[in-house]
């Protein structure tokens, strides 16, 4: 079994909440690998503070290897494609890069767990300027969350899936 789809992209564009919903209106399992990390090893700004981003990216890798394998909708974290092993599992499956502005994401910023993002927009100007090319070329399929309700995003979204079926 594989995915319908999965979703990958900077972080604090909308992955989670946008798959939550496309999920749930197609009545099939979701998966967020940075969840599954959490559930398991604790949360993400611990894990880097204690064992370090490389101990982190290994547990990624574990998450997506398990959720792969699930037929339903999978939300991969931002970096969780800088692995050349998660590139490859991801070029026979059906791959959503959901994106937002810079003045989109700067809000969703506040909360400050996201260890990456410790400089703010600016610290996430520059990881997603990086890690554009890998997004581009896995990407079957682009969703900007930056205008609208993530529901109607989730509903042209689901559309586009229901399509392709």
């Amino acid at each position: 079994m594989s995915p319908i789809a999965v979703l990958v992209g900077p972080p604090a564009a909308g992955k989670s909440r946008l798959g939550r919903r496309v999920a749930a209106r197609l009545g099939v399992d979701f998966v967020d690998t940075d969840t599954s990390v959490v559930m398991k090893h604790g949360p993400i700004p611990e894990i880097f503070a204690s064992a370090g981003e490389p101990q982190f990216r290994v547990w990624e890798r574990e998450a997506v290897v398990d959720a792969l394998v699930s037929p339903g909708i999978v939300a991969l974290g931002g970096g969780a494609v800088l692995n050349h092993d998660t590139q490859r599992d991801l070029e026979d499956l059906f791959v959503i890069l959901v994106t937002a502005t810079p003045e989109a994401i700067a809000p969703r910023l506040v909360s400050g767990k996201r260890p990456l993002l410790a400089g703010g927009i600016d610290a996430w100007v520059a990881l997603v300027a990086e890690r554009q090319p890998i997004y581009d070329r896995l990407a079957d399929f682009t969703v900007d969350t930056s205008r609208g309700t993530m529901d109607s995003i989730a509903d042209s979204l689901v559309t586009r899936l229901e399509e392709r079926r």
